[in-house]
Parts: structure tokens; sequence; C-alpha cells
């Protein structure tokens, strides 16, 4: 019998039943892709690197959806609260997939080019070399928060008697429910701007 014409495995297919499965269950295992894909769990070690590289082909993939060419922008806050939002965008798209991917190293050579420009940016911008990681890490811990805040069940407080809890009964009801993460995560990004800018001003003095 000849080859089939279309290959059964490579690694876009291994990827995608991935996050198919993180999405719907959390989690992922080599030998359920293996299935899906009609193939023996052995054959996926011919494309990637055991779990930890499916792991990372889903960042990579999760991470296409980031438009990392909001980094070129000329302001260095432009660039990045552009990549900011985008970068909350795409993992939004995959809440399930955050604790999968942030219990490993990153290691996706596309991934990284995209820490690479975002330093450059902070680099650019005058900030101290010593400072730079600290401020992508405290972004990062932005988004991703706010990433899984937009999957959080709406509502996320539910009061059984409001009497008991007056003040947060007021805040709720004055605080539209449309938008309120979107409202949330902008306000906490530009007070993060502001403190980086600060930061960035006493660097350079």
């Amino acid at each position: 019998m000849g080859r089939p014409r279309t290959a059964l495995i490579d690694r876009e297919r291994i990827a995608t039943i991935a996050l198919e499965l993180v999405d719907g269950e959390g989690e992922f295992s080599v030998v359920e892709i293996a299935r899906r894909l009609g193939v023996r769990t052995a054959s996926l070690y011919h494309h990637v690197d055991g779990r930890d590289g499916i792991v990372e082909l889903l960042r990579e993939r999760v991470c296409e959806g980031i438009d990392a060419t909001a980094l070129g922008a000329a302001d260095w806050q432009e660039a990045l609260a552009g990549w900011a939002r985008s970068y909350r965008a795409a993992f939004a798209a995959h809440p399930r997939a955050i604790p999968l991917l942030m219990a490993s190293p990153v290691r996706a050579p596309r991934v990284l080019s995209q820490y690479e420009r975002a330093v450059g940016v902070l680099l650019a911008a005058g900030f101290p070399q010593g400072e730079v990681m600290k401020v992508i890490i405290a972004l990062e811990n932005l988004i991703l928060g706010s990433a899984l805040d937009l999957a959080a069940p709406q509502p996320m407080w539910v009061l059984a008697d409001e009497s008991k809890t007056p003040k947060l009964a007021g805040a709720l009801a004055a605080s539209p429910a449309a938008g309120r993460a979107d409202a949330a995560f902008e306000l906490a990004l530009g007070g993060c701007l502001v403190r980086l800018a600060a930061l960035r001003g006493a660097a350079g003095a």
C-alpha cells in the first residue's frame, strides 16, 4: 500500500487537537491526541519533543493571536498598551490554557522573539536593563489576570441578602455589568503605565 497523499499527522494538526482538548477540558494527554489523529502515540514523537513540545506548540498557537506589530509604535507607552491589549485578547480566547502554559518555561522561538521586541522597546525608552524583566512580568500579571477575568462567571458576586452587604450591593448596582472587565483592565493598565513612566523618569534623573 502506498503512502497517503495527505499526511495523517503534522505539528499543526497536533497543535489544533491539543488546543481543542485544553479549551474543552483544561488539559490534554498525548494518548488522546494520538487517538483523535488516528495514529499510534509513538508517532507523535517524530514531530514533537514529548509533552513539553506539545505545550510549546500550544503556546505558539495561542500567541499567534498577539499583534506583535503594536510594539513598533513610536511611543513606548503606546507600544506597550497595544501589545498588552492584543496579548489579553489572545489569551482570553483560550483562558483554560493559561494555567498550563504558566507552569512551563517559555521555549518557543516565535514567542521568544516577541519578548525580544518588548525588551527592545523598554531599553530604547531608557529603562535600566535590570528593571526590564520586572516591567514585563508586571504587565503579564495584569494581562493574564484580566484574561481570566473575562472568562469569569457573570455575575461574579451573588448577594443572597443585600441588607448584609449594603455597600457592596450599592457599588454593584452603580457599576454596569457590561464592559466591567474591560473598564477594570484599562484602569489597571493606565495606572501601570503611569508608574512605569515614573520609574523611567527616576532612572534617567
